[in-house]
């Protein structure tokens, strides 16, 4: 295959959706991991409606603040993942202070079924 065969860009249609204060691009079929979802269960279907962007096919859908009318419909597959242990190590020189702390965050694995834009 030669360069000037190769498409620069996908035809899918893809979202800019925020979860849980964080921006996450979705696309059909694609797991994501989202800060944990209190309450959630395996196989539970879960909506998120603040939809920032919309790309269908090249033509691109800015929301402001969102699309009105985009919704992003997702299926928890595990609702409790933990993440790998952060290590938070503090030390003034000379003075006699350490102190170690460790930290694992929660997630919630879930799969995008159906982008509806």
């Amino acid at each position: 295959m030669r360069l000037a065969e190769k498409p620069y860009f996908n035809n899918k249609m893809y979202v800019i959706v925020e979860i849980k204060g964080q921006q996450f691009k979705v696309e059909e079929g694609k797991k994501l991991f989202v800060n944990r979802i209190q309450d959630a269960e395996a196989g539970q279907t879960v909506e998120f409606e603040k939809v920032l962007l919309v790309d269908n096919d090249g033509t691109i859908t800015v929301g402001a603040p969102t699309v009105k009318g985009a919704k992003v419909v997702v299926e928890v597959v595990e609702p409790l993942v933990k993440g790998e242990k952060v290590i938070v190590f503090k030390k003034k020189r000379r003075k006699g202070y350490k102190t170690k702390n460790g930290h694992r965050q929660q997630y919630t694995q879930v799969e995008v079924k159906q982008v509806i834009a």
